[in-house]
């Protein structure tokens, strides 16, 4: 049995003391660190890499949806939220949070708990998705799910110039590099919606802010010239809605 590398965040000594000793009952979680702030939290995730983050929502500075949205594009935790607040919790576990604990914390709860991370870690597509939800908590910075090689990364739709689909396979392209998408070209579409992309034909979804020229090839169809040199073809029926972007 892997040992879970726990991470411990809360402002609070208190708080933080209670979970490290629940915790130190259990034969396969060590607590890797603690952090106080959510700043700290964004080091010491970065630096330990934990299997899981207990992540208190209520944190002055940098709260625990920040600390979400601010995530190493290559470090994906399990998040369980801990807050005193039922209305945080709901909230962080509609938006898709794998679960909560409610201050404070007892050891049955935490144990029902550790658990569903246990089932969560053998399927890191679903730690990935899990935190692209939580990060579309409304107001908040939306983030896509790509998969590289074995390892999943959380992208910043910002850095996308484009995601094209090769029938069920979707790829998204970054400046650098590209990534297996963990979902349909549609559901990405509606994803994103207001954030800037555009679909310019059945099979890619385009970044405008990526688009450097628009020129027509022939009366029914345009190419489009994205920041990397990528050259991606328009339909007629579609360019009237990348023109408008555009303008």
């Amino acid at each position: 049995m892997s040992t879970l590398r726990t991470l411990i965040v809360d402002d609070e000594p208190i708080a933080r003391q209670v979970l490290r000793e629940e915790l130190s009952s259990f034969d396969d979680v060590a607590v890797a660190g603690e952090a106080s702030s959510g700043e700290e939290a964004l080091a010491q995730i970065a630096r330990l890499r934990p299997d899981l983050v207990l992540l208190d929502l209520q944190m002055p500075g940098l709260g625990g949806f920040d600390v979400i949205h601010r995530l190493p594009p290559d470090t994906l935790p399990v998040i369980v939220i801990v807050t005193a607040y039922d209305q945080h919790a709901i909230r962080a576990f509609e938006a898709g949070a794998l679960d909560y604990l409610l201050k404070p914390v007892g050891r049955e709860r935490l144990e029902k708990t550790l658990a569903r991370v246990r089932q969560l870690r053998r399927d890191p597509a679903a730690v990935a998705e899990s935190l692209v939800r939580l990060s579309e908590v409304p107001g908040a910075a939306r983030k896509i799910a790509g998969k590289s090689g074995s390892t999943y990364h959380l992208l910043d739709p910002d850095d996308v110039l484009a995601f094209q689909a090769e029938r069920e396979i979707v790829w998204i392209f970054t400046a650098r590099q590209r990534f297996l998408a963990t979902g349909t070209l549609r559901s990405i579409e509606e994803r994103l919606a207001g954030c800037g992309f555009v679909r310019v034909h059945r099979g890619a979804l385009v970044n405008i802010a990526h688009v450097r020229q628009m020129a027509p090839l022939t009366s029914q169809r345009w190419m489009l010239t994205l920041s990397d040199g990528r050259e991606l073809i328009v339909s007629k029926r579609l360019a009237h809605n990348v023109r408008r972007m555009l303008q």
